[in-house]
């Protein structure tokens, strides 16, 4: 699968518009469906097993020869810290991860064919020491609203992080590696296309 015409679009069941400018940032043509399934965990589910879940309803839900499905949430030991509510549960979420470190877990689902195939993402990041002050001026960017755990990490929220542990990707909600491994085991295996120049990286 590459940038080049003629192939059927990836279907990516998902209104992230992070994730559909990393697939296009690789110049692999994609169609937003979004699946509207309700994002909530049953019962006790891991942090690890509510992400494959969501990525497998996700990809299935959507109609399509080829159907991306992801879903990413923090993870701080058992607890999910999901897209807060307001800005106060973005200052709550905050507060517990400065000066700790957190697991983002995503996981990714392909649908093609009858068959889904899935693969999980884990990286651990790591937040530096920071006041009230400083965790309230980054809500009142507006940028935590939709984000799990409260946070960007590629637009402001980068200056809270100390270090990641993994794949930066993961962390901004889909590992590209593990989609191409995915589209290769499906028959899609990734191509450059000659003379196409990337797109830009995602932005905020």
């Amino acid at each position: 699968m590459s940038g080049a015409g003629g192939e059927e679009p990836l279907i990516l069941a998902s209104a992230s518009p992070r994730r559909r400018q990393l697939l296009e940032m690789l110049g692999i043509p994609v169609v937003v469906r979004p699946s509207h399934i309700p994002e909530e965990r049953a019962g006790h589910e891991s942090p690890r097993a509510y992400v494959e879940r969501l990525a497998r309803e996700k990809a299935t839900s959507v109609p399509g020869a080829l159907v991306l499905g992801a879903d990413t949430t923090v993870a701080l030991g058992e607890e999910i810290l999901e897209k807060p509510r307001d800005a106060e549960d973005a200052v709550r979420m905050l507060r517990l991860l400065q000066g700790r470190s957190h697991d983002v877990v995503t996981g990714v689902a392909l649908a093609s064919n009858g068959t889904v195939r899935q693969a999980t993402d884990v990286t651990r990041v790591t937040f530096r020491p920071a006041d009230d002050a400083t965790l309230r001026a980054y809500v009142a960017t507006g940028e935590p609203m939709d984000k799990a755990g409260a946070y960007g990490i590629q637009g402001y929220g980068a200056a809270l992080v100390e270090r990641v542990e993994g794949d930066f990707f993961g962390v901004m909600g889909l590992p590209l590696r593990l989609v191409l491994r995915l589209l290769e085991d499906a028959g899609r295996p990734y191509r450059f296309a000659p003379g196409t120049p990337s797109r830009p990286a995602p932005s905020p």
